[in-house]
């Protein structure tokens, strides 16, 4: 496996999502592990009962049994873990952090997993070995050095298990601060914040098993074949009953089109697939809550018809009535938006639009899906609170078949909100753990993503702690973000394996190795389980199946457990006996979060147990008592004002997105097999219109400029042209290596999410010939 740039190859592929592809990658990854035989057997144990959740994405396990419950990329996430490759002292005594600086964010993490812990030398410019008790003394002397606990930030990625998540809240609350910046803030905040609003809870209201009695499942600004390809398969299951799949989004993204199923070997012999959507409707970036309104607006116009005509109802006027409040408010903004506006700002046409609508008529229970095509904008959260208007107005919650989806990332990221990771916590949450433990819990709202970074920026914060992530490089500004790191007085990353933060410290830093979640992690008691939420609210027990590469890395729980312990002492609860025993942490989450009540009995079953989510009852946790029609107007400026001193138009707007060969920013190799590309990730999507429009040719090279008020000059550089089957105006493009184009200053209305998905962007001719060298020694 080659960890330099190749030269780039790129033909657009033709062939269906998943199939020999799939499997000759799954090969690749499980040989290039270097314990093949040991994660097979681990492969073999993925999502299955008894063995343990995938580290990868947050989909819903299937409840039928099988021998295979893994997708490519979840296969990919395991061998990458599971490897025997290893980073210690010996490592970085042959690399200074500058040497590793030069090298890609590829290459950092294919060095393998961190076990030992390290503290960074800045005399010798590298890292050395620390013990674990004198790793805690120096994190708790910080903590209990800064005059108030808001001067640290306390970070968490959507991995980290409930168990460890709940003890993280509950060291930091005892500590005095709601400082918890998470991976939920960049990506599904909007979601979270909207249907909080419209009808009482965060979270989607669907079950894996709605999916097998929809007679339509919209999908909209989702990749599911790259960022979640388990879920192809009840797509697939749909189309072929007869359901439709409708589908948003500006790529046409192959795993959207065509799928061959791994496991169906008469499908895979004789080569054929089969086709998954039966619509697929193309918006422009940021068009979405414009096309919804116009998919109810023509509802609208087919109920008054069937009003005056005596024809049967468009609109649910039962559940209207008796659940929800706000229906007039909205049905005025649809009269009073014209047609014309609905067609420009959607990028569809009238035709198109009534499409969609007679689509959505036609169903009688419909699921809408989204993910970060629709999050990563200024207006996501009116956009999201616009598809529950339209599943208002038809009656679409509630019911077997129907609701509303919103398919998380990462494994636990829902999760880590239902245990208390949230720096704006409900009062009622906050008013059980002060019953439970009895301390004085912090009122005050804490720091978000970007509140943090900006805190570090301007030293009201000088201590930073990332419960796993890649802080510097999942974040919007990359090159802001790691100035602000730079000027904390300790940053400490709770990882698996090295990455582009580790080489981003304070004027001290530690490097704490954990357990990854395949790995076993034995305690007092003996083995332990960990649990973990999916999108379907649905909470699994998952337990590691190999020996860990080294006796000095720790479990999370037991990471947080030590900081804690060398920060507070046995104060608010006795923390060395937590992790003797994770039941005892199950117990107490039983006793404070709702909906855990006799956790550890409920969470060994097989499948694991449902929370209760009252929307999916049509129960309103709402101010009104009712599911909420609200009506937000278009935005005026779609680009927040990103344009302010400008003297002219951007070139285009960019999206970032993943390749599907990476997840999240672990970039797992150079190729992106369902868009045609191999060899290189320094790559622009373009229409080729546009390409011509901006006076360049496929293949030249460029540096891309984002647009932004402050004045602050945000550039990368050296990025091939690539004619692409994308809507003219646009761009597309691979994060982490975009993200230093995202201001930090343009965040979603109401969600502070990073608009990650609409950046206005300029192409110059490129001033370096070529990207640096991805890898350069050690290989």
């Amino acid at each position: 496996m080659s960890l330099q740039a190749e030269h780039l190859r790129y033909r657009p592929y033709a062939g269906p999502a998943a199939g020999w592809g799939a499997l000759r990658s799954v090969a690749s990854h499980w040989l290039d592990s270097k314990q093949p035989l040991k994660n097979l057997r681990a492969l073999l144990k993925t999502n299955q009962n008894g063995g343990f959740d995938c580290p990868g994405c947050a989909w819903g396990d299937s409840p039928e049994a099988g021998m295979v419950k893994f997708c490519e990329n979840g296969a990919k996430a395991v061998n990458w873990e599971a490897t025997r490759r290893r980073v210690d002292a010996t490592f970085f005594a042959r690399y200074s952090l500058s040497q590793l600086r030069e090298q890609s964010d590829y290459w950092l993490e294919y060095q393998g997993r961190l076990t030992e812990p390290l503290r960074y030398d800045k005399a010798s410019d590298r890292y050395r070995p620390i013990d674990w008790d004198d790793a805690f003394a120096l994190i708790g002397h910080h903590l209990n050095a800064l005059e108030t606990p808001d001067q640290a930030e306390f970070y968490t990625s959507g991995r980290t298990s409930n168990e460890a998540a709940f003890l993280y809240q509950l060291f930091v609350r005892a500590y005095g601060s709601n400082n918890f910046p998470d991976c939920s803030n960049m990506c599904h905040e909007a979601s979270g914040v909207a249907l909080g609003e419209s009808i009482g809870v965060g979270k989607g209201s669907v079950r894996f098993e709605d999916f097998a009695k929809a007679d339509a499942i919209f999908v909209l600004g989702q990749n599911p074949g790259t960022n979640h390809p388990r879920m192809l398969e009840p797509l697939r299951e749909a189309v072929a009953r007869g359901a439709q799949v409708v589908c948003f989004n500006p790529l046409k993204e192959r795993g959207l089109e065509r799928f061959q199923h791994p496991q169906h070997a008469i499908e895979m012999l004789a080569n054929g697939s089969a086709p998954l959507n039966t619509a697929f409707f193309r918006p422009r970036l940021g068009g979405d809550m414009a096309a919804l309104r116009g998919v109810a607006k023509f509802l609208l116009l087919w109920e008054r018809e069937a009003q005056a005509t005596g024809a049967p109802a468009v609109f649910d006027h039962a559940f209207i009535a008796e659940h929800t409040a706000g229906v007039e408010a909205y049905l005025a903004v649809l009269d009073a938006t014209d047609w014309p506006t609905l067609e420009a700002q959607s990028g569809l046409s009238l035709t198109e639009l009534e499409a969609a609508a007679r689509l959505y008529r036609a169903a009688e229970r419909v699921i809408i899906c989204w993910a970060m095509g629709i999050t990563q904008h200024r207006h996501s959260v009116a956009t999201i609170q616009e598809i529950t208007n339209l599943q208002l107005l038809r009656g679409n919650l509630g019911k077997p078949g129907a609701g509303l989806c919103p398919v998380r990332g990462h494994s636990n990221v829902q999760g880590d909100r239902t245990m208390g990771i949230n720096e704006r916590p409900p009062a009622r949450l906050l008013d059980s753990l002060e019953r439970r433990f009895g301390f004085a819990v912090p009122r005050q709202p804490g720091h978000n993503v970007v509140e943090a970074i900006e805190a570090m920026l301007a030293g009201r914060a000088r201590v930073f702690i990332g419960l796993g992530g890649n802080f510097a490089q999942a974040t919007p500004d990359s090159r802001r973000t790691q100035q602000a790191l730079q000027r904390c007085a300790l940053t400490v990353q709770i990882s698996t394996k090295l990455n582009r933060s580790h080489l981003t410290v304070g004027q001290d830093a530690l490097i704490l190795p954990c357990l990854g979640r395949t790995d076993i992690d034995r305690q007092a008691a003996g083995p332990q389980a960990v649990t973990v939420e999916d999108s379907f609210s649905m909470i699994h027990a998952s337990y590691g199946q190999l020996e860990p590469l080294s006796p000095l890395m720790r479990s999370e729980p037991a990471i947080v457990a030590g900081i804690a312990q060398a920060t507070l002492g046995n104060r608010p609860v006795d923390w060395p006996a937590l992790i003797a025993d994770y039941s005892r942490i199950r117990e107490l989450i039983g006793e404070t979060i709702p909906g855990f009540a006799d956790f550890e009995q409920r969470v060994h079953r097989p499948g694991g147990f449902h929370l209760d989510n009252p929307a999916a009852e049509r129960r309103w946790s709402t101010a009104s008592g009712r599911a909420n029609f609200i009506a937000n107007a278009l935005p005026d400026d779609p680009f927040g004002g990103a344009l302010e001193g400008h003297d002219a138009q951007p070139d285009l707007i960019l999206q970032t997105l993943r390749s599907h060969d990476q997840y999240n920013t672990t970039v797992y190799g150079l190729d992106d097999r369902y868009r045609g590309v191999k060899g290189d990730r320094r790559v622009i999507f373009v229409h080729i219109d546009d390409i011509r429009r901006l006076g360049f040719e496929p293949g030249q090279k460029v540096d891309i400029q984002s647009l932004w008020h402050d004045g602050i000059e945000r550039r990368v550089t050296a990025f091939t042209l690539l004619d692409f089957d994308i809507p003219r105006g646009q761009a597309a493009a691979y994060y982490p290596e975009t993200n230093p184009l995202v201001p930090l200053g343009s965040v979603g209305i109401g969600s502070h999410t990073p608009t990650s998905k609409s950046v206005a962007i300029r192409l110059h001719a490129a001033q370096e010939e070529s990207a640096p060298s991805l890898a350069s020694a050690g290989q």
